[in-house]
């Protein structure tokens, strides 16, 4: 498990669709269609500079790491929140679960379960689940496709 990864709301980036499945993807066309010679003419055809510019940034580190590390939505009241307490997670927070996070878990229902767990059997347990998602190619958006 990657620490950095790790959301103050309890969510896991390494779960996160983009992360887990765009990422790779995006370095792999890049990848091809260098091996192919396109990265050549890419500027002689209409957008293929602006393609060619938002490809590599996909694949050369154009994806977020996580808010804990500085990325995401720095407005965010949870990351606020967290910060100002002085917790890693809402979970750790002796006032979980609070409005504030269960406004956040109405859009992301699924990680009320995830901090539950964190908070009832310890970093070690959730690390593991994360960890056992990530090897199955679980991504946060199969959540969202159950809703």
């Amino acid at each position: 498990m990657d620490e950095k990864l790790i959301c103050y709301c309890g969510l896991y980036c390494g779960n996160c669709p983009v992360k887990a499945k765009v990422h790779p993807a995006a370095t792999a066309l890049r990848d091809e269609l260098n091996a192919a010679g396109f990265g050549d003419v890419i500027h002689n055809i209409p957008g293929g500079d602006g393609f060619w510019e938002f490809l590599e940034g996909m694949a050369e580190g154009g994806i977020c790491v996580s808010c804990r590390d500085g990325s995401g939505d720095p407005t965010c009241a949870v990351r606020m929140c967290a910060q100002t307490k002085g917790v890693d997670m809402c979970a750790l927070c002796k006032f979980y679960p609070c409005g504030l996070f269960n406004t956040f878990a109405k859009s992301h229902s699924y990680i009320v379960k995830d901090n539950d767990l964190l908070r009832e059997k310890g970093m070690e347990a959730w690390s593991k689940m994360q960890d056992d998602r990530r090897s199955k190619g679980y991504t946060y958006a199969d959540e969202k496709q159950k809703q």
